[in-house]
């Protein structure tokens, strides 16, 4: 059990690494498609708030095991 939440944690952990990893990379230049990824920005921050949300009630269960 322990090793399955440990390696969930891992798979989130790297989907928010790189969720900020774009975030980094800042806007293009280009005005379209800097309003494609202004568009995908609202998506990704409500990604990366369910995944933290979801790393933490793993931490919990983690907590709980030990």
């Amino acid at each position: 059990m322990k090793e399955k939440l440990v390696k969930k944690r891992k798979e989130l952990m790297d989907r928010v690494d790189a969720i900020r990893a774009d975030y980094r990379r800042g806007l293009d230049q280009d005005s379209e498609e800097r309003a494609l990824q202004l568009e995908n920005r609202e998506t990704l921050e409500e990604i990366e708030r369910v995944t933290l949300e979801e790393i933490a009630k793993i931490d919990e269960q983690l907590r709980a095991l030990q």
